[in-house]
């Protein structure tokens, strides 16, 4: 007997056994969405620690080498310029990484958001058929992009501290200037907050527009 294709059967007539189909391969879906946003910041977050020991390294390849005496490093006006040097070269490339996991970050956002949206679409109909639904969100606007306190944001922000250290005593080793407490707080704390803007603006805070009024209620569908 010829089977009647899904698109013709109405929706009255759909079993319950099909939803719970679309309940399986949800779980499914959100769980490896979150196990690629795992691994992709696992991922930047080594690059990011391999090139920050960038200059570690090549100081004691040139200690190892007797280029540069060990005894000179530990004081600022004897470090060699080219050291500083490296320590700029090596924060502005861990940039990379730093707007890589940012990327990263709303990318699957945005794809959990795209299965709330298609969660939605089933969930209210197992709830109304068999008195269940499954226990996961369905607030297309979750998770936010804009998490600092979120594990995420916590990666994101920490990595910009560490960069934002490592500009400032580049960028002071490279202008001769005499190191302070209050000069180098003062320098990481003014370059984090440049990190924190890009942060905050690629999460598209600042471009988040108002929802439209809504009387009735309607459940948000907009990714």
């Amino acid at each position: 007997m010829r089977k009647t294709p899904l698109r013709l059967i109405r929706e009255d007539e759909l079993a319950p056994s099909q939803f719970l189909q679309l309940a399986a391969v949800d779980f499914t879906g959100i769980y490896a969405v979150h196990l690629a946003a795992k691994e992709e910041r696992l991922k930047m977050t080594r690059l990011a620690l391999s090139l920050l020991s960038g200059p570690f390294l090549a100081a004691i390849a040139l200690a190892s080498a007797k280029v540069v005496y060990p005894q000179s490093l530990t004081e600022w006006h004897r470090v060699p310029w080219y050291l500083f040097a490296l320590v700029t070269a090596f924060g502005l490339l861990s940039v990379l990484p730093f707007l890589r996991l940012i990327e990263a970050v709303n990318a699957h956002a945005r794809t959990a958001r795209a299965i709330n949206n298609f969660r939605l679409l089933y969930a209210t109909r197992l709830r109304t058929t068999l008195g269940w639904s499954p226990n996961l969100p369905i607030d297309p606007g979750f998770p936010e992009t804009y998490a600092p306190l979120a594990w995420p944001g916590v990666n994101v922000m920490m990595l910009s501290l560490v960069n934002s250290t490592y500009l400032t005593v580049g960028v002071l080793g490279l202008g001769s200037q005499e190191p302070n407490v209050l000069l180098l707080m003062t320098g990481i704390l003014l370059v984090t907050l440049i990190h924190y803007a890009v942060y905050y603006v690629r999460c598209n805070v600042t471009r988040r527009r108002r929802l439209p009024h809504n009387p009735y209620e309607f459940p948000n569908l907009e990714t």
